[in-house]
């Protein structure tokens, strides 16, 4: 944990202010977003600002391009996947438990049916301890 802090609830560990690629964007466009953003994945929300998915920048690269679609009219919405979560008020044990057994490596926090942050693996590295944070990556990395 950094410098003392206790980390309790999933709203801890995140990024707050995760920024959505609404559902009609093209892939394209996430892909800019991405990149000026510099991160690897943004969740999906509609136009009720309502969570839909999350998009990677791999999901663009092999279920888009590598399939021969064109991204500047495959909207976002069509790869929306992983409606996966964590309530911003959840303990972080709920927050790992998610990302281990789903095998995702960035997890949406939701506070009143609204995204509030992303948990990433930085924000594991930056926040957990080494011994919780190995046992995490090997979850993970191994599909145990």
């Amino acid at each position: 944990m950094t410098c003392g802090e206790t980390h309790e609830h999933a709203r801890d560990l995140m990024t707050a202010g995760a920024r959505c690629v609404e559902a009609h964007e093209t892939l394209d466009r996430a892909a800019q977003m991405m990149r000026d953003m510099g991160v690897g994945a943004l969740p999906i929300c509609g136009s009720d600002d309502r969570l839909k998915g999350i998009i990677t920048d791999r999901d663009i690269v092999v279920r888009c391009v590598a399939e021969g679609h064109d991204p500047s009219t495959v909207r976002a919405g069509d790869l929306a996947t992983g409606l996966v979560w964590v309530d911003a008020e959840a303990g972080v044990a709920e927050a790992l438990s998610i990302m281990e057994r789903h095998q995702i490596r960035r997890l949406p926090v939701i506070e009143n049916h609204r995204i509030v942050g992303m948990i990433s693996e930085a924000d594991l590295a930056r926040h957990l301890p080494d011994d919780q944070l190995a046992h995490f990556v090997h979850r993970i990395y191994a599909g145990v």
